[in-house]
This record gives C-alpha cells, sequence and structure tokens, in this order.
C-alpha cells in the first residue's frame, strides 16, 4: 500500500480522518462505495467533504493517483462526482487509479476555487500529516 507522504491524516481539530495507517491484509481493502450525500447533512461533515477534497487538489491536481492509504470512508463521499476511477473501478484495491474531476470539483465545492474567499483549513503546518516522523507512531 502506498503512504502518501505529506498528505494530511486528518482535518485540523477533528477526528475525521483522511488517511489509513497499514493495510487489512486479510479481505483486501475497505471497499469504495458511492455515499450519497443528502442537503441536510451535519455542516461538519460537509467540511469534512470539502477539506479531504482541498487536500487532494493540492496533493495531486487534476493528475491520476493512487488510492493508497487514503480513507475509503472519505474517498466514498466524493466518488463517482469529484473523484473518479481511472479505468474500470476496483474498490478494494489499493493500486485503484483515482483521479479529481476539476470540473464537477468547481461545481460542487465552489468555495475552494474562489481566490478570495477559499477556506484554511490549516494544512500549512509542519506536521500536516500528524505523525513526527516516518513509522507513524507519532514519537
Amino acid at each position: 500500500m502506498l503512504k502518501h507522504r505529506g498528505f494530511p491524516g486528518r482535518l485540523p481539530g477533528t477526528d475525521y480522518q483522511f488517511t489509513i495507517r497499514r493495510a487489512v491484509n486479510k479481505k483486501g481493502a475497505t471497499p469504495l462505495t458511492r455515499r450519497e450525500r443528502f442537503r441536510d447533512r451535519k455542516p461538519a461533515d460537509k467540511r469534512a467533504d470539502a477539506g479531504f477534497l482541498a487536500a487532494l487538489i493540492q496533493h495531486f491536481g487534476d493528475q491520476p493517483f493512487e488510492r493508497g492509504n487514503l480513507d475509503a470512508g472519505r474517498l466514498s463521499w466524493l466518488l463517482g462526482r469529484e473523484v473518479v476511477a481511472v479505468g474500470t473501478l476496483n474498490p478494494t484495491d489499493y493500486e485503484q487509479l483515482l483521479q479529481v474531476d476539476m470540473t464537477c470539483a468547481e461545481a460542487s465545492f465552489p468555495q475552494l476555487f474562489a481566490s478570495d474567499s477559499a477556506p484554511d483549513f490549516g494544512w500549512d503546518d509542519d506536521d500536516a500529516d500528524g505523525w513526527d516522523d516516518d513509522d507513524g507512531t507519532g514519537r
């Protein structure tokens, strides 16, 4: 499983995780499934979606990227809309290539593309992924 170094581990100040620490080897990766986003979702959930998409755009732009250690639950909220599979989707493959659909992303999250009022999610810290070292122990 590819670990995306420098990618935020979670939305700062919350428990919404963006990455996982280790691969699940027995049954394969947690399946990606498209989740419907209803209008009555909590503001914190909407902010987590926006923050995760902003991190994807900042880290990968419109280029294809490997799923790797990105959280399946967080990806599933964007799957099939702002994040699309490159080729045929294999929902349990850590090596699945994905890509941000910038047109759909801008339509769904215009605040991320507004240069004068783009939200600050706080990833500019030196410890953006939430870990102090490469072994993931936080020590």
